[in-house]
């Protein structure tokens, strides 16, 4: 199983943006983390950054043309706004799950609005790292038909 984790705007920051919310660990041990939580699992796992809206929505339809299985994304500040990376998401129809380490729901207003939450298959916010474990897990049971949907 091939799945491309996609990581959005300030993300590269981590351990030095505001790390009462993000924590201190940086991105390197963000990438090494689910490099290894794929390992793990037994799956592929392309991990990707960019500051920009259009290259994510650009890498959202690569995968559909590389045949990618899955994708696992932190759309960062995208994930209230951006209609544009909700619209590739949908058209792919790749099996997407949306991830945030910080709990968006208990932070400021304009954070608890996931505009791409109803595309995707799951959610997995608040966790830290491990939301993006937990998302790696969900899409390999989903696959073998093991996954307990609520």
């Amino acid at each position: 199983m091939n799945i491309l984790i996609i990581n959005g705007p300030n993300l590269n920051m981590l351990g030095i943006r505001e790390p009462e919310i993000y924590g201190k660990q940086t991105y390197p041990a963000l990438e090494n983390f689910i490099k290894a939580s794929a390992r793990e699992l037994g799956v592929e796992a392309e991990v990707f950054q960019t500051n920009h809206e259009g290259v994510i929505v650009d890498k959202i339809q690569a995968a559909y043309y590389n045949k990618t299985d899955a994708i696992v994304i932190n759309p960062g500040a995208f994930t209230h706004y951006s209609y544009a990376i909700r619209d590739a998401i949908k058209a792919v129809g790749l099996p997407t799950v949306e991830v945030h380490l910080s709990d968006i729901a208990k932070r400021e207003d304009f954070r608890k609005i996931s505009v791409i939450a109803d595309v995707c298959s799951a959610r997995f916010i608040g966790l830290g790292f491990d939301g993006y474990r937990q998302a790696l897990v969900f899409l390999k049971e989903e696959k073998h038909g093991t996954c307990k949907k609520n």
